[in-house]
């Protein structure tokens, strides 16, 4: 899949299919939903996303801040919380999670969409931080078929969090012609995910 894919967790069905659809319009592909932090263990394990928007006040023993503390251990993911509350104590408790966005409902969809892609963005420049500048050339000698150098660009605007369409809109190309080079830069290095496609051009960048 070309989109950046996202888990919703939220317990609250009516506004967690709302911000699904909106997502799923707005170049974002929702992998699933879930209402609890027991199945949102499970979707984390069995199909896991590119980033997650996360309910702190989730109606189980288990709250959100507890599940962001168990996903940035153990998948190292983008989080934005959502909240029906921003009180001071929930909001201390957020900071000392390291999340990447904070929007109280209720919310704006607009405003939804760009606290989700600064989320991402902010996770991104954090995380390249800490890794190398990706090598055109060192990438491509240890792939039997080599990334042209359009996917190769593309997939150093994911790597630093980009959406297809804010790829698009800097190339000055279709978002269906972004989608048909990351396809193709996919396939090239086996994976099929956002999140797999960067850890593959890390490990090519490590050997």
């Amino acid at each position: 899949m070309s989109e950046m894919r996202i888990l919703i967790v939220e317990d609250e069905p009516v506004i967690a299919e709302n911000i699904a659809l909106y997502l799923n319009n707005n170049d974002f592909k929702v992998t699933g939903i879930a209402y609890d932090t027991e199945d949102a263990r499970k979707q984390l394990q069995d199909n896991t996303p590119d980033a997650v928007l996360l309910d702190i006040n989730l109606d189980n023993e288990e709250d959100g801040i507890e599940l962001a503390k168990f996903i940035n251990k153990k998948y190292n993911l983008p989080l934005l919380f959502l909240t029906s509350y921003s009180d001071r104590e929930t909001l201390e408790r957020a900071k000392a999670v390291e999340s990447w966005g904070y929007v109280v409902k209720p919310f704006d969809e607009k405003a939804l969409l760009a606290s989700l892609e600064m989320a991402i963005a902010n996770f991104a420049r954090h995380n390249s931080r800490h890794t190398p500048v990706l090598s055109f050339k060192k990438i491509n000698t240890h792939l039997v078929s080599q990334l042209s150098e359009r996917e190769f660009e593309v997939m150093q605007f994911i790597y630093a969090g980009k959406t297809n369409q804010q790829i698009a809109t800097t190339l000055f190309i279709s978002v269906n012609t972004i989608k048909k080079h990351i396809n193709n830069a996919y396939l090239k290095l086996n994976v099929s995910t956002r999140t797999r496609g960067i850890a593959r051009l890390l490990e090519l960048m490590a050997k």
